[in-house]
């Protein structure tokens, strides 16, 4: 009994390990992607800056602004 709880353990094991591979890209991820990355580009040079490099909040046009300086989409403004 011992014997067959371990193989079965060691099967179902290596089936779970197997299901857990990556999916190739595909053309529609690649897209997205790229779409991300045009939007990931640094906010208009009219945005103030700290010294560290993010938006100052106390200007009115960096309020809706994340760190990195991207639109904050949880605005409609920015959607």
């Amino acid at each position: 009994m011992k014997k067959f709880l371990t193989a079965m353990s060691i099967v179902l094991g290596l089936g779970l390990a197997n299901a857990q591979q990556a999916v190739p890209a595909t053309k529609s991820t690649v897209q997205k992607t790229t779409k991300t990355v045009k939007a990931a580009t640094p906010a208009a040079p009219s945005v103030k800056m700290k010294k560290d490099g993010t938006p100052d909040k106390r200007f009115k046009a960096n309020q809706k602004l994340k760190k990195d300086g991207t639109p904050d989409k949880r605005y409609k403004v920015n959607k």
